[in-house]
C-alpha cells in the first residue's frame, strides 16, 4: 500500500468502513504538505460543504495516525497537528514554527544515537519522536 492509497479519497483506516466524511477528509489531507490542527481541516471541510463534527474529525485524525497513514507533530504550544506522511519509511520533521511547512527529514545519527540509549538502559522495542522547529526561508 502506498502513502497516497492509505489517504486516497476511498481509504479508510483497517476495519473500518468509508463513509463520505471520511473520503472528504483524506481529501483535504491529500491537498495540504504543511501540518494542520484539527481544527483547521474541520473549518477546510465545511468550505467544501461537508458537514462533519469536530469530535469525528479528531477521531479520525487519531485512526489516520495510529495506522501510520498521517503524521502528527506537536506544536510549541501543545496542540498535536496533522498531514498526510510523504514515505513509509521512519523520518523526523523540520516545521515553520510561523507557516507549518514541513520538510520530510532522515536523521541516522538520531538513529544510532536511540539505539544506543536504549541498549545502554536495556530497553527493547523502543520508539522515538524528534521535533524539529525552526523559521523557513519564506517567513524570515
Amino acid at each position: 500500500m502506498t502513502v497516497d492509497d492509505r489517504t486516497s479519497s476511498d481509504a479508510a483506516p483497517a476495519g473500518e468502513r468509508s463513509t463520505r466524511q471520511k473520503r472528504a477528509l483524506a481529501r483535504i489531507l491529500q491537498e495540504t504538505d504543511e501540518f494542520r490542527s484539527a481544527q483547521s481541516l474541520h473549518a477546510a471541510l465545511a468550505q467544501t460543504g461537508t458537514r462533519v463534527g469536530l469530535t469525528t474529525v479528531y477521531n479520525q485524525l487519531r485512526a489516520l495516525a495510529d495506522s501510520g497513514a498521517i503524521d502528527t507533530f506537536r506544536s510549541t504550544d501543545g496542540e498535536t497537528l496533522y498531514r498526510r506522511c510523504g514515505t513509509d519509511e521512519h523520518h523526523h520533521h523540520l516545521v515553520c514554527r510561523n507557516c507549518g511547512r514541513a520538510v520530510e527529514v532522515e536523521g541516522p545519527e538520531v538513529e544510532a544515537w536511540a539505539t544506543q540509549v536504549a541498549r545502554a538502559a536495556q530497553f527493547t522495542d523502543v520508539e522515538h519522536t524528534v521535533e524539529i522547529t525552526g523559521i523557513c526561508r519564506d517567513c524570515r
